[in-house]
């Protein structure tokens, strides 16, 4: 079927608005490691899609779920070991007084149940976000989308940031709106619960963060009486070069959260934090999920795990983002129209800009960019606050050959843009 057809099928099916990447939206039907085919065969390299970590269709991946999906798979009101170990293997990479995790589907729903974690746990109600994040869709996280008032239950700060900051001392200047908006809610009556951000800023944009921030601001949450929440659902897992972005910010989180790469595509995501806190919430919601905690998802989860230990990947990941960096920084020089390189691990972003002096967000020339890199043959996307990022997100087996290879087409594409 062609895509103009696929195109008008899925408008009628599922209505009009349905989000598609690319201004011509592609049709895929298979994928191998770091590569997917559309229905020509052609080949494109994957450097967004943050689901199949490991690479599409890892045949350990592949031989793991399905020998379970031929054994048995049931509902989480039974026993079953292996949803067990895979518990014990997710905590024992965390921080020491992350004792148990809930499992659920997606990275809303873990999101959601850190937020009635978090209130339960302290009381409170009020919830502090940024004012460019996105945590999920269910109607109670989505209030953190876009959350610009000051009114209300949940209420924003500024992302932090170096970039763009007229502050002589951006650390500081940060913290204080942070302790501004915390006493805001305490003159409007309303008992502070705590703080939910994404450790290092993905849906941001990936600014570079004031140094220690994260550290700082947990201390101030922890002061109000409140706990800190990270949201590691792109952040983690290894994709910054350490298994949790907290660890790269320095930062000890009470509750994390966790989902899509987790499954490696099978729908996989958790909430985790201590044992007093997990089972606060326990007494208190009755909450079970009927599709999470199966031996599929175990399975899936197990080998995921799998396969970043055995093939070195947290330290493919070091090497390989490290070499995108130093490449990116060389690009960067050659082209004024790239106002600021940042990222970690094989999680890589460069912002657009109109011109270098008011570092004006040029949203036009990252589209440009995305779609002249698909014709190429390169997936990428362009996020963060202003939708002027390019955002390079590969799976953690991304090879220095597939690196070279993107940043040939990279330079080819910006030098065509510029011509």
């Amino acid at each position: 079927m062609t895509n103009t057809a696929l195109l008008e099928r899925r408008n009628r099916l599922f209505g009009k608005g349905s989000t598609l990447f690319y201004e011509q939206p592609i049709q895929l039907v298979r994928g191998e490691g770091v590569f997917i085919y559309d229905e020509s065969g052609r080949r494109y390299v994957d450097l967004f899609n943050n689901v199949p970590c490991v690479g599409h269709c890892h045949p350990h991946f592949v031989k793991t779920v399905s020998s379970q999906l031929r054994t048995l798979n049931v509902h989480s009101r039974y026993l079953h070991q292996s949803i067990l170990d895979y518990a014990d293997r997710l905590i024992s990479t965390h921080h020491d007084s992350i004792e148990s995790v809930i499992f659920s589907c997606t990275g809303t729903e873990a999101n959601e149940i850190a937020l009635q974690m978090a209130r339960l746990a302290t009381g409170g109600r009020g919830i502090i976000c940024t004012d460019a994040t996105y945590h999920g869709n269910s109607a109670e996280v989505s209030k953190l989308t876009g959350a610009k008032s000051n009114q209300g239950d949940v209420r924003s700060i500024r992302f932090p940031e170096t970039y763009r900051t007229d502050a002589e001392d951006p650390l500081n200047d940060h913290l204080k709106e942070l302790q501004l908006v915390i006493e805001s809610f305490r003159e409007d009556g309303t008992p502070f619960a705590g703080m939910l951000v994404c450790p290092i800023l993905a849906n941001e944009g990936l600014p570079n963060i004031p140094k220690g921030y994260m550290a700082e601001a947990a201390k101030i949450v922890h002061q109000a009486g409140g706990v800190f929440m990270a949201d590691e659902v792109q952040a983690g897992l290894c994709r910054t070069g350490m298994w949790w972005g907290y660890q790269m910010m320095g930062v000890v989180p009470d509750i994390v959260t966790m989902g899509k790469p987790l499954g490696g595509g099978i729908p996989l995501a958790a909430t985790a934090a201590s044992t007093e806190i997990t089972e606060t919430f326990r007494r208190h919601t009755r909450y079970f999920n009927t599709c999470a905690s199966s031996p599929v998802q175990a399975a899936a989860g197990n080998a995921v795990l799998d396969i970043i230990e055995k093939d070195n990947l947290q330290e493919n990941v070091t090497t390989i983002g490290h070499f995108l960096h130093e490449r990116f920084l060389q690009i960067q020089q050659k082209h004024k129209t790239i106002g600021d390189v940042r990222g970690h691990g094989l999680f890589r972003g460069l912002e657009f800009v109109t011109d270098l002096k008011s570092k004006t967000p040029d949203k036009q020339a990252a589209v440009r960019v995305v779609n002249a890199l698909k014709e190429r043959g390169f997936l990428t996307g362009n996020a963060g606050a202003y939708d002027n990022v390019l955002k390079v997100r590969p799976p953690l087996v991304f090879s220095k050959n597939d690196a070279e290879e993107f940043l040939d087409a990279l330079e080819q594409t910006l030098e065509d843009l510029d011509a």
